[in-house]
């Protein structure tokens, strides 16, 4: 597409007041609020000081940033004029769900505003015939799994934190969960998706169709973009036919090394379980304190292990996993018979994060993933890392995808303990990918892990996605600064006032 010259410099001057407002931490203009306020009325407009700090922070509890005016868009229309006026006036919109991520996702940067889409929160359409779902993005991940099972239809994805977090967030972070071994992730889940794009254009991509390979696969880059590409306004799910029934089990470890033999050896025996989680002993000390579950305090691992599908598959997937943790010293099983039961031994995993949270006053979760054949080197790595800052640490996760949660047990009012943390968990990423890994198997980059990403990727794989990112949001009015930075053409540093901004300006500095 030919490009007149007008609309380039008209291009090139919104991005300029763009950059100016971001670099420089200018607000939005009062007559820009005006019209934001006019966009979704009077009632859906809040920018009361309470307001700004309560949607000034998500689950990352050291970062938050405060916005200029919190929106509640009703209408598709609402968010394209949102976003249409982003453009025109140079300030950045911040998608939130329920604000539980783990990576800074959702948190406000400079001169912006959040979109608030929690409320959009209807489940569209249950399609029986094509075991689809068409949901807006404010449902409750745990809502639509309980409406379709009492269908006796099932949607896999799982994330620990299913009964707060909303689809609209799992996609745009492609949030895992304990089901992932089995199962997978948001990401195979996604059929079809309806978005506004930073422009405020809006497009539908995919579909119901099983197989459809008609030009790029664009549901696949938006899943996953954290915010940073499109407002999902819908999205289509793909269900399956509900387990016929599940064996859930825990069995105790009195020595780490055993349980992590024991999951390789059940992933070597062709058995894939629903679920193979694990939790150290810190970590089991504080869900028997929190919960009471009757949890042995001395173990030093747990796993819990569930099966599901056919009768007959899961009894001999059970005596065989079974057999394997006795093979492995495992100290006792504990086999739920009924679902009460089951859901008690999945408390003690599900419990994991807010047990530990009880402990000190700031909890840093994290995660790090790395090949399932390296989980017990790299759980040894990371308890020397921990031990060498004088650190608490748990450590509980998805040990049958490699999937590892060390999680810090600090105090932010502590600098000097808040720093020894920043250091350890960058030792732990540095140990993840040097293994094979990576800095986040599914909390996301974020603001949190933006620094990292390079060392992981290559700096190819950061201009790719830069390229990217410039392409559908030229202005970078979309959740900007997440993932990784806005990237000067110009050598040096980095200009400190609004003066020479706009001299880096005239001279071309910035995309």
């Amino acid at each position: 597409m030919k490009v007149s010259t007008e609309s380039a410099k008209t291009t090139q001057n919104i991005a300029s007041l763009f950059l100016i407002n971001y670099l420089i931490g200018k607000m939005i203009p009062a007559s820009t609020l005006v019209k934001l306020k006019n966009i979704v009325g009077q009632g859906n407009f809040l920018d009361s000081p309470e307001d700004k700090i309560a949607y000034s922070y998500d689950g990352t509890q050291l970062i938050s940033k405060s916005p200029d005016a919190v929106l509640i868009p009703r209408s598709t229309d609402d968010i394209s004029k949102i976003l249409t006026l982003a453009n025109e006036d140079g300030f950045a919109v911040v998608p939130r769900g329920s604000g539980s991520g783990l990576s800074g996702g959702a948190i406000p940067v400079e001169n912006s505003v959040v979109l608030l889409m929690n409320h959009w929160n209807k489940i569209l359409e249950i399609d029986q015939q094509n075991l689809t779902a068409w949901v807006e993005p404010g449902v409750i991940t745990a809502t639509l799994h309980s409406t379709v099972e009492s269908l006796g239809l099932f949607y896999p994805p799982d994330p620990g934190s299913s009964t707060i977090c909303t689809l609209g967030g799992n996609v745009a972070e492609n949030a895992g969960g304990l089901r992932g071994l089995k199962y997978g992730v948001t990401k195979n889940y996604v059929m079809g998706l309806e978005v506004v794009l930073p422009n405020g254009d809006v497009m539908l991509t995919g579909g119901k169709s099983m197989k459809d390979v008609a030009g790029y696969n664009l549901r696949d880059v938006l899943v996953g973009s954290e915010g940073t590409l499109g407002v999902f306004t819908k999205i289509l799910v793909r269900l399956m036919p509900k387990p016929e029934t599940s064996k859930t089990m825990l069995a105790y470890f009195d020595k780490l090394s055993d349980s992590a033999e024991t999951v390789s050896d059940i992933i070597a025996s062709r058995i894939t379980p629903a679920m193979l989680e694990f939790l150290d002993n810190t970590t089991i000390r504080c869900v028997e304190d929190y919960a009471h579950l009757g949890l042995p305090t001395s173990l030093e691992s747990i796993l819990l292990i569930e099966v599901d599908g056919r009768p007959s598959v899961v009894a001999e997937d059970a005596d065989k996993i079974i057999e394997l943790c006795k093979k492995h010293n495992a100290r006792e099983v504990r086999v739920a018979s009924n679902a009460k039961e089951a859901n008690k031994l999945r408390a003690a995993r599900r419990s994991a994060f807010a047990a530990l949270a009880r402990v000190k006053p700031t909890t840093i979760l994290e995660d790090a993933t790395v090949p399932r054949s390296e989980v017990a080197p790299m759980l040894d790595k990371i308890k020397q890392i921990t031990q060498r800052h004088n650190l608490t640490f748990g450590n509980f996760g998805h040990a049958g995808d490699g999937n590892l949660h060390p999680t810090c047990l600090t105090d932010e009012r502590d600098s000097n303990e808040i720093h020894r943390a920043e250091k350890a968990f960058e030792e732990i990423y540095t140990e993840a990918i040097k293994l094979g890994g990576t800095i986040t198997g599914e909390h996301g980059t974020g603001l949190a892990k933006k620094k990292f990403l390079e060392h992981q990727t290559g700096l190819a794989a950061i201009e790719m996605m830069r390229k990217l990112k410039g392409t559908l949001d030229p202005n970078s009015v979309l959740n900007p600064g997440k993932i990784f930075d806005v990237k000067p053409r110009c050598e040096g540093p980095m200009p400190k006032n609004q003066d020479q901004l706009k001299r880096f300006l005239e001279m071309g500095a910035f995309t």
